[in-house]
């Protein structure tokens, strides 16, 4: 018995050593040496270091795997030929040029190939969103399957709302803030007695104009205020003082309504 002890203890120790410094698959192989530990009943188990080295093996495995599902699920499949690309088609397929389902991930500034900034060059989205709706347009997709006439409503539909948003300061400020994480309630009550003392007259002023020259003069008034919290907003955004944001976004939201209320009396 105890040289049998002795033997797979010696044996143990070469095949570890050996392991360690020629590591090969052949490590995976079946080790007859469990079945003499086994039956020798010793408390010396030779086949640990081969189950540790499994393990290590399983655990690279899965690692492997799960690298490899990320780097699969990040890329996008093209429903049609199944070409696949790290970047989001977010109207053709790069291969097949088939239309493509609207994409979520793909943000309204992506949309028209802008920086995500709040301060926008004027005339950098009139032309960008006329191009979308003429490759979107129902006659020249007449011809497309239905399933692809649909996405392409579905897309224009999108082109649609992702410019409307961001040709207004008031829209294009809190898309900002829905970008990162920060959600606006536009239905919250106002309670600034200051601004509310500020609405009222305001409202007054509106209510009380009699002619077309009047208004415009309160207009002019209303969104050169609106402008100037506008940029007021974009100064604390960009230096991440999001609290005092969303105040520029109440004060952006009360002057924008007062815009609407002119417009339907002029």
């Amino acid at each position: 018995m105890n040289k049998t002890k002795k033997l797979v203890a010696s044996i143990s120790t070469l095949l570890t050593r050996r392991r360690i410094s020629h590591p090969s698959s052949s490590s995976l192989r079946c080790n007859p040496l469990a079945t003499i530990a086994s039956n020798s009943q010793t408390d010396l188990n030779p086949v640990k270091p081969l189950a540790v080295s499994i393990r290590r093996l399983q655990f690279s495995g899965r690692a492997f795997s799960s690298e490899s599902s990320d780097k699969r699920s990040s890329s996008v499949c093209c429903w049609n030929c199944g070409f696949s690309s790290e970047k989001a088609a977010f109207l053709f397929c790069d291969s097949c040029r088939s239309i493509q389902p609207v994409d979520d991930s793909v943000d309204y500034f992506q949309i028209f190939g802008l920086e995500k900034k709040y301060e926008l060059e004027g005339g950098s989205l009139e032309g960008k969103y006329k191009d979308w709706q003429k490759k979107l347009h129902p006659d020249l997709v007449h011809n497309k399957s239905q399933k692809e006439r649909d996405y392409a409503a579905d897309q224009s539909a999108k082109v649609t709302e992702a410019c409307r948003t961001l040709t207004k300061r008031l829209s294009r400020a809190m898309y900002k803030m829905k970008l990162n994480g920060k959600n606006i309630n536009e239905e919250e009550t106002v309670t600034d007695p200051t601004l509310l003392m500020e609405m009222m007259e305001l409202r007054e002023a509106i209510a009380e104009a009699d002619d077309s020259k009047e208004l415009n003069q309160i207009q002019s008034q209303v969104q050169e205020n609106l402008k100037q919290w506008s940029d007021s907003f974009a100064d604390n955004f960009e230096s991440q003082r999001f609290d005092e944001a969303v105040k520029c976004i109440r004060r952006m939201t009360y002057y924008e309504k007062a815009c609407e209320e002119i417009v339907k009396k002029l």
